[in-house]
């Protein structure tokens, strides 16, 4: 007699507590819409309004409180970092270890392995990097103004696609694919000019030590260490290393992301033998050594990528990137405030930058990619979406404010691209939201592949191949 097949969704791991405490219980509209991308991005944007608020309300306080000092010290070393600084340079390396993760998996088993599927988002890219840096350059050709150009270079991933998953097609997938790609792209351009462009005073010992750290990274992943604590242990290393060095300490996310292994270092068979093995054998003996070797068998069978992204995702998009809405974007917006700001250039550059330099980039590499063959759009992406994801590129927020803190040590400066900010930001999101909505409908990405629908069924009875 087989065994009876189980139905139905399997209850939690564990044994019940023996008391059970209820707890408020969420709609399933709303569980599914705080699981997407989009609920983070209503996140951050709450965040970044009470931030406005604090800062407008509160007269001094927000500013007094970023700018408390925390240190941490073992023996004679210390860090010495103030609020607002281990948001943006500890915990900020959480969301560019989630970005460098995101990274290494489209290179590796992702939309990236192919250079035709690649080279439309690449080369848009490209241009939505470089055309914002040339407007901002042509309004702030010199002074202290332009150390403000990368302020508009970037694209905010989370808003980018929270503002899809919201507005954007009935089918967005395609659409979803296609902006993740090119917003990859995007970061590690972004990413590669904060490093080299702003940081400062650089520690050559330290950067060899990086150097070797990296280089212990990458062995570790070619031997094959699967398990995630000797990343994260040497990932740590790291980012105190590249902190020492004067580059700035995030980058050391990016490259942990990109060492960790994506693929399996087993086949299928391997690991369904493994799996049945220790699981019989926890089941036959519930002891602790038995159970901590099932656990291990059970984590094996999933990449090391995957396994740090499902823990880290959450972190960085429910509580590190809306930490960061919070600590950078309360701007004091006084009447003189305002006035001042669209009267600057730097203003004006960003806003330009964001708005129009961005869209005019993406859409100008895009169409070269596709008019010189090298490319083609995925799916049923039309012309119509890539206009309207090229407005929403223009959404620079989070990456947009981390810049303008390293570039402008003026308050007034930094007060002016953060205006220049908000308002470039929202702008492209109202017009990409339009845009898709116009297209989406006209242009919808669930037809199938021919003109006239799908092809017609063969007359006759039917009969099976031979």
């Amino acid at each position: 007699m087989t065994d009876r097949i189980p139905t139905g969704v399997p209850t939690r791991p564990g044994p019940k507590p023996r008391v059970v405490v209820p707890y408020p219980r969420l709609s399933p509209g709303l569980r599914r819409y705080l699981s997407t991308e989009s609920g983070g991005a209503t996140l951050l944007l709450a965040m970044s309004a009470a931030a406005l608020l604090w800062a407008n309300l509160a007269g001094h306080s927000y500013e007094e409180f970023w700018s408390t000092p925390a240190s941490m010290a073992v023996g004679d070393g210390s860090i010495d970092l103030s609020l607002h600084h281990w948001i943006n340079d500890g915990a900020m390396a959480i969301f560019f270890l989630v970005v460098g993760l995101e990274v290494n998996r489209e290179l590796t088993v992702g939309e990236l392995r192919s250079f035709r599927a690649a080279s439309v988002p690449l080369f848009g890219a490209i241009g939505g990097l470089a055309v914002p840096i040339g407007l901002f350059i042509l309004l702030n050709p010199s002074g202290e103004d332009f150390s403000g150009w990368g302020v508009p270079m970037s694209t905010d991933t989370a808003f980018v696609v929270g503002v899809l998953a919201l507005v954007g097609p009935r089918c967005p997938d395609q659409l979803r694919v296609f902006l993740l790609t090119l917003a990859i792209f995007d970061d590690i351009g972004a990413i590669a000019l904060l490093g080299i462009f702003y940081s400062e005073d650089v520690s050559f010992t330290a950067l060899g030590i990086s150097g070797a750290l990296v280089a212990v990274l990458v062995a570790m992943r070619w031997v094959g260490i699967w398990q995630v604590t000797p990343y994260l242990f040497v990932g740590g290393a790291l980012w105190l290393s590249v902190l020492e060095s004067g580059i700035h300490p995030t980058l050391a996310g990016v490259v942990v992301g990109l060492c960790v292994p994506v693929r399996h270092t087993s086949r299928r068979e391997e690991v369904r033998l493994r799996l049945l093995f220790y699981g019989r054998a926890l089941a036959e003996d519930r002891d602790a050594t038995r159970s901590r070797l099932a656990v291990s068998a059970a984590r094996s069978a999933v990449p090391t990528a995957d396994r740090l992204q499902d823990g880290l995702h959450p972190i960085s998009s429910y509580l590190v990137v809306p930490a960061f809405g919070l600590a950078n974007a309360g701007i004091f917006l006084s009447g003189d405030a305002i006035s001042d700001a669209f009267g600057s250039p730097v203003t004006l550059g960003v806003i330009l930058g964001l708005f129009v330099g961005k869209a005019v980039g993406v859409m100008a590499g895009a169409a070269l990619a596709l008019q010189t063959g090298l490319g083609t759009l995925p799916g049923r992406v039309r012309y119509g979406h890539v206009l309207g994801g090229a407005f929403l590129c223009g959404i620079g927020f989070t990456i947009a404010l981390f810049v303008s803190e390293l570039a402008f040590a003026d308050e007034a400066l930094r007060n002016e691209a953060k205006i220049g900010i908000l308002i470039g930001s929202l702008v492209s999101a109202l017009a990409g939201a339009l845009i898709l909505r116009y297209f989406g409908d006209r242009l919808p990405l669930c037809t199938p592949d021919e003109e006239d629908g799908p092809p017609p069924l063969p007359e006759g009875p039917w009969r099976a191949p031979a």
